[in-house]
């Protein structure tokens, strides 16, 4: 063993090892006894470290004192490596070590390393590091581990493993692959299993560490309440054997979807032999469980992904119409996953001019028409029978299209029994006797059996809430089809009876005039020229009326009753069976995300309650989205009526109140959303906040408030997160995770009533919490709940007047179904929401955002003009350069200009404080040099298709594609040294290139990139055997990305006018070649009379609705940009007399002589009045440097009364570098001024985000 292997040798730590390996070890003494374990090999293996001294003083006398030198930061390895950040973070606390997390876990079937999660920054600010894994068994996860932090720039001398447990052959991988790498371990194992277990060994270490033993379901992530991560993560459903880990771990699923196990059948590789995955199924949360697993899991089937486009469906249909999918030769079966969009866009549709998903089947009846006869097609309405049609589709003897309800049904979380998986030889003899193996018919009748009147409708979420009027009104019935295809005519006429006068069949069509398929198969079968049979009557259903039904339950009651001679004779509900009904208003990403799961799993082990669960998300209607979360309780002594969930509780405008309990868990919903609006008169509402209640109802919208007193609301309110740094101090993961706590106690306060004793709720809570708080007594943090719920009385309030100008309240519109964040970003179905409000736009919601195909005059004043650049989606303008002026000494080493470009004739409209989108051309030398070094014609034409559709194309000269399309200059990703690998002709380019784009590359590649920050262009120089065709190239490197600069003037001033303000960039690398950025290069050298491409893209930084709000602006260089348009903007109202509020600006530079942007015009601003404070800091015009925080700290008072309370606005525009100088300035203001602590302070500032009155712009 290598020396550099240090196993500790001392009594207490073979005792607390001996200890840790019983089986009659309880999860708290394991747990115990790592973090000892863990403090003693921290504690062994920082002996070394390097002190500095320091000169201090004692009560006594002088003393020379140290510390520890080097920076150190601990990476544990998700998830048991959190059992051993506590014990080091007592050496270290969090203040000198920062945790960095690493996501990994084993496969248990290849036994290699996945990754799931890092959060490591861009740069590593620390200076040694130290990998927690509590068990090294292959070495594989170790090995992964150390490449991500090798990878992220930490040498391995400078990085110690802590390991409680290895083996002697996991040690040997991790030091064969890391020769020299430092480990401390308090004991080795010297055999493995053939499973990948160290024996004898521990067990389990995570299951131990994170998993309560009375659970009933195996979790994933951070699996207990209370655990060192930032939210809870979903936990993982123990299906049966058959389902391999690889899948249970990527699934991450809650209680069991039956989305989620239909991917699952699906996926394997038993059911299928090759899935397709369209990209209009994964936009809408369907597919990627499925791509995860095929890359994880060797059980899994191979995946391909397609785009949607025209006519790529029918070469799909094409290639099953050649045999049968179960081709017995091959014994292949092909799976594609699609919306009907795909098969003609059905599903989801776009309903009017909203983002609004609906599940409309209107778009498949023109597509039925050109399927082949060989197949058949299902529909799926409950959860259950949405899985067991999935596994029945695989046993069909045809080609088979299983329509199941995404949008509610199959999404629901529940309890769910799932057979066997289908195997590819299991082939049934026919459609008929595999439905009944199933125990399901083609068709389901439902109601009275003498109706006169009879509803035939499709199975889906239309057909349930059918089915659950029929069983309360005589005389009618409901006949619900489940196999559109083959028709069966003989088992329709044995399920309709006989006493039947007239048939009503709902039809989803797109147009009014149009014939669904169902209405032709139901006329035809039910048509008899020798005897009068029923009349048959079609009832098209819209995509607008569907969205109306589900929105409006009582819509489709009353469409209902006009179908019954006489109407109904009693009142009908849908949901008879549901007694609660729980609603949930949340935003993603945050702390308290987790909870309506956590009261979710509340009630799934009830014996007495059925529980049914649902999340929606509307991701357009407010930054970062917002989720719903849908809680339905019934008795299980009632029959369960299968009503969809949005039917039994909609969340529709102006709702009369369906929710016996809803909840609000973020504050500033109130201010933006009609939330309140949703709950039953007389019933409970639960707000988080941190406002107090005299805030709360100051903060809330005057509608708000007269909902509460007609509806008699009873509004409660916690500070879960002031509740929460009362008993963990400051913000961290464990004071996430006691907020949800916090807000769950809650919840069964005010759910349990007046039976809400303090023995009742700790009795429900330690089911969720069996193990406790790690460190918190559970009686504590109730006790600390109890307190702090307020009930809010608005009885007293005055109503606001006209002047308080409130903003309409929005609506909640579900759009989004898989939603998360990522360092600020909202991610919707794995995509950032631009790129999928982009695919949205354009695949799912076409006929709502497509431009109509009517010829350009007849539409536009202005059209666009297409052959700018066909390439972008944008909408984009030609404009003349009019300007282009220095405006610092040509002498000073920056170069700020101002630049006007008239738009005149163009129809460029723009809103104060937008950013101009520049496209600019690279440099003619350049170009031209490059051409001949690569040997192409520069006159050549080349045709280059457009991105994003498949039929258009245009053509230019190489010359033109170079310089205006292609980022040739630009900076290359990983992926291009792959990609150009292909087309190298001599080895040593080849394998350098492979290297490069390989995650062992890593560090190269950073080093190209980062430090020689080498282009395109250099790369191909490079390596000169890689030389592909210009077209391939043209391609591979990608085209040129707009820059976008803040505009620096008010249309409303300087009218068909745009201005800017623009520093050049430029640079040196090592090797001492000059580097310009390629866009400011392009407007630095523009003539004027030269035409720009350009195009608009909103912007954070708006003005107020109020003029009268105070503005406080700081910029940074040319951050002043957009602030001349605001106050450009101001200075005009007041020329006409429009009172407007106090401006302060902010000005930031080094020389007041040289770099004075626009000074001229700020002088004259302030001595007219429109800037009623300006705080100008040239930083080197005196021995001490100021910058614009200090000149904030002289105003301190006024910043902190404008912001707390005058509705006053911050902006601050300009490099990063300033932010938390500013920010500080800001809270020590609020502090000093008005009676807060920091963190109060900085909380108040947080919400001002949200409420856009504390706007960054930085770069």
């Amino acid at each position: 063993m290598s020396n550099n292997v240090h196993v500790l040798s001392h009594p207490l730590v073979s005792a607390r090892l001996s200890k840790l390996r019983q089986t009659s070890t309880t999860s708290k003494e394991f747990r115990e006894g790592i973090h000892d374990i863990s403090f003693m090999l921290g504690y062994e293996a920082s002996r070394d470290l390097e002190q500095a001294t320091f000169e201090g003083q004692t009560p006594i006398g002088d003393f020379t004192g140290s510390t520890v030198k080097p920076k150190i930061g601990f990476t544990p390895i998700l998830r048991a490596g959190l059992g051993m950040t506590d014990a080091l973070l007592t050496l270290f606390p969090c203040s000198e070590a920062p945790v960095y997390h690493l996501g990994l876990y084993r496969e248990q079937v290849s036994l290699q390393p996945v990754e799931y999660y890092s959060k490591l920054p861009a740069s590593p600010p620390i200076d040694l590091c130290y990998l927690l894994d509590p068990l090294i068994a292959t070495g594989g996860t170790a090995v992964a581990a150390l490449n991500m932090i090798v990878d992220w720039g930490i040498p391995v001398s400078k990085i110690k493993v802590l390991a409680v447990l290895a083996s002697e052959q996991g040690l040997a991988q991790v030091q064969s692959q890391f020769p020299g790498l430092e480990i401390w371990v308090a004991a080795v194992d010297s055999e493995l299993t053939t499973t990948g277990l160290v024996s004898p060994g521990l067990g389990d270490t995570s299951e131990f560490l994170l998993v309560s033993s009375s659970s009933t379901t195996t979790m994933t992530g951070s699996a207990t309440p209370l655990s060192a991560s930032a939210t809870l993560t979903p936990s993982t459903p123990v299906l049966n054997d058959f389902i391999p880990s690889a899948a249970v771990k990527a699934s991450g699923m809650a209680t069991l979807a039956a989305s989620d196990v239909i991917e699952l059948i699906s996926s394997r590789s038993t059911s299928s032999s090759a899935v397709f995955i369209y990209d209009l199924a994964e936009q809408v949360g369907f597919g990627a469980l499925t791509q995860s697993w095929s890359k994880s899991d060797p059980l899994a089937a191979s995946v391909v992904s397609l785009q949607t486009r025209a006519g790529a469906g029918l070469s799909l249909v094409g290639r099953l119409s050649q045999g049968t999918s179960k081709d017995a030769a091959k014994g292949s079966v092909l799976t594609a996953y699609t919306t009907p969009t795909g098969l003609a866009g059905m599903i989801l549709t776009p309903v009017g001019d909203r983002f609004v998903l609906s599940p409309t089947l209107s778009s498949l009846n023109p597509v039925l028409s050109v399927l082949p006869d060989n197949f058949t097609i299902l529909l799926s309405a409950t959860p259950q029978e949405s899985v067991d049609l999935a596994i029945a589709a695989y046993k069909l003897p045809s080609h088979v299209i299983h329509l199941f309800d995404h949008y509610s049904s199959a999404r629901e979380l529940g309890r769910l029994q799932v057979p066997s998986f289908p195997s590819r030889d299991q082939v049934g003899e026919s459609v008929q006797q595999v439905l009944q193996d199933a125990g399901y018919k083609f068709f389901d009748y439902v109601g009275d059996k003498e109706a006169r009147t009879v509803l035939v409708v499709l199975n889906g979420p239309f057909a349930l809430a059918a089915k659950a009027i029929a069983a309360q009104v005589s005389g009618f019935g409901v006949l619900v089809v489940r196999v559109l295809r083959p028709w069966d005519e003989d088992a329709f006429k044995a399920v309709l009876p006989p006493t039947v006068r007239r048939v009503h069949v709902l039809d989803d069509v797109a147009t009014g005039s149009s014939q669904g398929i169902l209405y032709v198969n139901v006329f035809s079968t039910l048509l008899d020229p020798t005897s009068p049979g029923p009349a048959v009557q079609a009832h098209p259903v819209l995509p607008t009326r569907t969205q109306e039904y589900l929105s409006k339950p009582s819509s489709f009651i009353q469409f209902i009753s006009t179908l019954i001679p006489g109407g109904f004779e009693e009142p009908v509900v849908l949901d008879a069976a549901t007694k609660i009904k729980l609603l949930f208003f949340g935003t993603p990403g945050t702390a308290l995300s987790s909870v309506p799961k956590l009261i979710e799993k509340t009630f799934l082990s009830s014996s007495s309650l059925t529980s049914r669960f649902l999340t929606e998300h509307d991701v357009f209607s407010r930054p970062g989205g917002i989720t719903a979360d849908r809680l339905l309780l019934s008795p299980k002594d009632v029959p369960s009526d299968n009503v969809p969930v949005p039917l039994s509780l909609p969340i529709a405008k102006d709702s009369e109140g369906v929710s016996t309990f809803l909840a609000v868990l973020h504050q500033t919903l109130l201010k933006s959303h009609s939330i309140l609006v949703h709950a039953r008169p007389g019933s409970v509402v639960l707000v988080i906040s941190s406002w107090t209640a005299p805030e709360l109802v100051a903060n809330l919208h005057s509608d708000v408030v007269s909902l509460i007193r007609e509806r008699s609301l009873r509004v409660c309110l916690v500070d879960a997160q002031g509740i929460a740094t009362q008993l963990a101090g400051a913000e961290g993961a464990i004071h996430s995770s006691l907020q949800s706590t916090v807000v769950y106690l809650a919840f069964l306060h005010l759910y349990l009533g007046a039976l809400a004793s303090e023995a009742a709720v700790l009795k429900i809570a330690k089911d969720i919490y069996p193990e406790g708080l790690q460190g918190f007594d559970l009686r504590k943090v109730n006790a600390y709940t109890r307190a702090g719920l307020a009930e809010v009385d608005v009885s007293g309030v005055q109503e606001k007047g006209d002047e308080s100008r409130e903003a309409a309240l929005k609506d909640f519109e579900f759009n989004a179904i898989a939603v998360s964040t990522d360092d600020g970003e909202t991610i919707v179905n794995g995509a950032r929401l631009g790129s999928w409000h982009d695919a949205a736009k354009h695949l799912i919601f076409p006929s709502a955002f497509d431009p109509p195909s009517v010829p350009p005059s007849e539409t536009e004043k202005y059209p666009q003009i297409r052959s700018l650049r066909p390439d972008v989606p944008e909408r984009t303008y030609l404009v003349t350069c009019t300007v282009n002026r220095r405006l610092t000494p040509s002498e000073y080493d920056r170069n700020v200009f101002h630049l006007e470009f008239d738009t005149s004739g163009t129809g460029l409209k723009y809103e104060i404080g937008e950013a101009l989108g520049v496209y600019g051309w690279n440099d003619e030398a350049e170009v031209t040099d490059f051409c001949e070094w690569y040997g192409v014609d520069p006159a050549r034409l080349v045709t280059i298709p457009v991105p994003g559709s498949d039929s258009e194309v245009h053509t230019r000269t190489v010359f033109q594609v170079l310089q205006q399309q292609v980022d040739l200059f630009g900076k290359p990703p990983k992926s291009f040294y792959s990609d150009l690998a292909e087309f190298a002709q001599q080895s040593a380019d080849k394998h350098t290139l492979q290297f490069i784009g390989s995650p062992e590359g890593a560090s190269t590649f950073k080093k190209l990139s980062e430090k020689d920050t080498v282009t395109f262009a250099d790369v191909l120089k490079r390596y000169t055997s890689a030389r592909p065709g210009i077209e391939v190239l043209c391609e591979i490197v990608g085209d040129i990305k707009p820059r976008h600069y803040s505009i620096a003037s008010a249309q409303s001033v300087v009218g068909d006018r745009v201005d800017l303000l623009v520093v050049t960039v430029d640079w040196v690398t090592p090797n001492g070649s000059p580097r310009y950025g390629q866009c400011t290069r392009y407007l630095a050298g523009l003539k004027v009379g030269q035409k720009v491409t350009v195009s608009i893209k909103p912007s954070v930084m708006k003005l107020p609705p109020n003029d009268l709000q105070p503005l406080i602006m700081a910029g940074l260089g040319t951050g002043a940009a957009p602030f001349r348009a605001f106050l450009q903007h101001r200075a005009m109202l007041v020329e006409k007399g429009i009172p407007v509020g106090p401006v302060y600006y902010y000005f930031g530079s080094r020389h007041q002589s040289q770099e004075y942007l626009y000074g001229e015009e700020i002088e004259a601003f302030i001595d007219s009045g429109v800037i009623s404070r300006a705080g100008l800091a040239f930083s080197r015009d005196q021995p001490k440097k100021i910058y614009i925080q200090h000149k904030m700290l002289e105003d301190a008072e006024s910043l902190a009364r404008m912001l707390r309370t005058e509705e006053g606005v911050f902006y601050l525009c300009g490099p990063t570098w300033p932010v938390p100088d500013v920010y500080e300035a800001l809270v020590n203001a609020l502090v000093k001024h008005h009676d807060m602590d920091a963190i109060t302070a900085g909380n108040y500032l947080e919400g001002l985000k949200e409420e856009e009155r504390y706007v960054l712009e930085v770069y």
